[in-house]
């Protein structure tokens, strides 16, 4: 394996490990990568986990920056670097930020959008204790696709990675019935998706999409959390998505 390609497995995996030992046989965080930055692959890739802000970590050791202080502390989770780079810049609080994703659009994204995507809540508990709106709108593309509230980041994460983050909004009273137009999932990636006439709850649905490739368990986990907050009922789980389609040899279920 490659310097390079231990790199990427280590983004993949969220494994340190692997991360250093590229960085230590040659790999430039300023070098780009089929035209990207190692550290703007890393913070695109598609796996969520605990480990992420570790690995971030490694490269900005190493060198690597996003020139935007306060958007590295919401990364990193790190609250008092947040509460330090936004210092002095009664602006900076506000300012949007625009980040390629996997997932759903952080395009013209305030840095509570960055913090509910990745989960982090020391930083999200931070902002929104400072005066950001927990329903602040990222912005819209020209055929007015977007315009997504925080809590849309966080209803159908991979590994549900994003489910505290979910509550948590939730408890500073996100909108659980705002309707968008539409709303554009895994922009530039493979598996894009629009999805049109989009509220919290049926965004959070949409997990059951295969493209989405969320377990089904975890969907309707949140399914019934949100609807509890918005209608005061525990819904049933009535069938999984397209069982009278499903042949276990062709399709495995998914886990």
């Amino acid at each position: 394996m490659s310097a390079k390609d231990d790199l990427l497995v280590g983004f993949e995996l969220h494994a340190e490990d692997n991360i250093r030992a590229a960085l230590s046989a040659g790999v430039d965080v300023h070098r780009p990568i089929d035209g990207k930055l190692p550290i703007e692959i890393l913070i695109e890739m598609y796996t969520r986990s605990p480990r992420f802000a570790g690995c971030l970590r490694v490269l900005l050791d190493a060198g690597a920056s996003l020139n935007d202080p306060a958007l590295e502390a919401v990364l990193l989770d790190d609250a008092a670097q947040l509460r330090a780079a936004l210092d002095g810049d009664s602006e900076g609080l506000h300012r949007r930020r625009s980040l390629r994703s996997a997932y759903t659009s952080l395009e013209d994204a305030s840095l509570l959008h960055v913090a509910a995507e990745y989960n982090s809540l020391d930083c999200a508990r931070f902002l929104l204790a400072s005066g950001v709106d927990a329903d602040v709108r990222a912005g819209t593309d020209d055929e007015g696709l977007g315009g997504q509230t925080p809590l849309f980041h966080t209803v159908n994460s991979n590994q549900n990675h994003s489910r505290p983050a979910m509550e948590l909004l939730v408890e500073y009273g996100a909108n659980l019935v705002i309707r968008l137009k539409g709303l554009v999932w895994g922009t530039g990636f493979e598996w894009e998706t629009v999805v049109y006439d989009v509220s919290p709850i049926s965004y959070a649905q949409c997990g059951l999409y295969f493209q989405f490739h969320r377990p089904e368990a975890q969907v309707y986990s949140n399914l019934r959390y949100l609807m509890e907050k918005r209608h005061g009922v525990v819904p049933k789980t009535r069938n999984v998505p397209n069982k009278y389609l499903r042949d276990d040899r062709v399709f495995p279920p998914r886990t």
